[in-house]
């Protein structure tokens, strides 16, 4: 595929772009080999999206939406303001043509604007790709750290 960047569009998500959005996160799952345990709904991406509790910078070329970078702000007691980037994906066929680095460019101009001192996310840890893009990138990968979670209300 001859795709050409400069056809892309990042641009902050809105409220119609919550189908999308939802699809391609489905999409990050099944690569994770999780499909099943998306619950979430469109609905839910467009309450998020409009009460501000979520941000997605989106990636549309033609009037299609092939890329997101989904994150929200929080706090490090440690650190103050960061911003946590959920989910963050390139559909499978667009992928090595640098959209994906405009999306990261964009979520990180957003922290940076907004005066965050840390943005994290997570990374599974057999995606290869990933991992060399975000050390490309100059990003540390902590492997000292566990992840815990706890569901509150079961579907």
């Amino acid at each position: 595929m001859n795709l050409s960047t400069n056809k892309t569009i990042i641009r902050s998500a809105d409220t119609n772009d919550a189908e999308s959005i939802l699809k391609l996160v489905r999409e990050l799952a099944k690569y994770e080999k999780a499909e099943d345990q998306v619950t979430a709904t469109v609905q839910d991406y467009k309450t998020s999206l409009i009460s501000g509790k979520i941000f997605c910078k989106v990636a549309e070329l033609d009037n299609e939406i092939i890329g997101i970078a989904l994150y929200y702000e929080t706090f490090s007691t440690w650190r103050g303001l960061m911003y946590y980037l959920e989910d963050f994906i390139v559909s499978e066929k667009y992928r090595g043509h640098g959209i994906g680095k405009k999306l990261i460019d964009s979520f990180l101009k957003e922290a940076r604007l907004a005066n965050a001192v840390l943005v994290k996310w997570q990374v599974i840890d057999w995606n290869e790709p990933a991992i060399k893009f975000y050390e490309q990138m100059g990003a540390t990968i902590e492997k000292e750290w566990w992840n815990v979670k706890m569901f509150i209300k079961e579907l």
